[in-house]
């Protein structure tokens, strides 16, 4: 693999494993203390950048060891998180105690004080994005959920894009991690220790990471996935009793409708 000379200088001689886990279409090297991302350049690139930087001392997320740029193409070196994904071994099969972990990353975010805050996912921001993409013909068809476009749903990305523009709700501003799901969420013995793919972490509404959190707990307990067995111990609720709130179901559907477009 052809890498900057700065990059090989910090990674001599050393093996690593492909991580395969998420969408991002980035690539990502797993070595025995530090993590290289290899992706295109593009806003989410420049924003994880800034966001790791000023999250230092605030949150528990990966140190940036270097950065480099060959082209469009940027290479992220950075120290490895401890622990596993929540979605791991030790959690794969306990549901109440993936929710518990969850709401606690959930509550840490939104107890870090937004001043200074380098990273802007309000919705005129995020829905500006999302138009890029439909525009350029980078949405995913294949990685939707399952109602979302066809009979009873939107009949294309466009049409759904210009729902989003008409319906946007009020925000609660909040920190947001963004993509906020298990493989994003670490813990160590039982304990939250880090989050890892800022691209789309900044200032958002909280219900933006509620839905998609709740999304990935469903996708992973309730039946969808894993041969359509909804597990025995999951219920819709069980994030919401951690977080002590009452779920707003038109804002979970809307930020998970918005997250189709990317």
């Amino acid at each position: 693999m052809q890498l900057p000379e700065k990059i090989r200088t910090l990674i001599p001689e050393e093996t690593y494993r492909l991580d395969e886990t998420g969408m991002s279409g980035s690539s990502v090297l797993l070595f025995r203390d530090r993590v290289l991302k290899i992706q295109k350049r593009s806003r989410e690139s420049e924003n994880e950048r800034r966001m790791m930087a000023w999250l230092q001392d605030r949150l528990p997320v990966p140190r940036m060891l270097a950065w480099e740029e060959k082209g469009d193409t940027i290479y992220l070196l950075m120290s490895r998180l401890p622990g596993d994904m929540v979605c791991g071994e030790a959690y794969r099969e306990d549901p109440a105690g993936q929710a518990r972990l969850m709401a606690e990353g959930l509550k840490r975010l939104w107890n870090v004080d937004l001043s200074g805050c380098p990273g802007d996912w309000r919705l005129e921001h995020k829905l500006a994005q999302a138009g890029e993409a439909v525009r350029n013909g980078r949405v995913n068809l294949d990685n939707v959920q399952p109602d979302t476009f066809g009979e009873g749903g939107f009949k294309d990305p466009a049409a759904l894009l210009q729902w989003l523009w008409d319906n946007r709700p009020r925000e609660e501003l909040v920190l947001s991690h963004g993509d906020y799901c298990c493989p994003n969420v670490f813990q160590h013995e039982g304990r939250l220790c880090g989050y890892i793919d800022l691209g789309r972490t900044g200032i958002a509404d909280k219900w933006c990471d509620i839905a998609l959190c709740y999304r990935d707990l469903s996708n992973d307990f309730g039946g969808l996935y894993y041969g359509g067995r909804a597990h025995e111990g999951y219920d819709d609720m069980l994030l919401f009793r951690e977080l002590c709130l009452e779920p707003d179901w038109e804002k979970i559907r809307y930020y998970i409708l918005l997250d189709e477009l990317f």
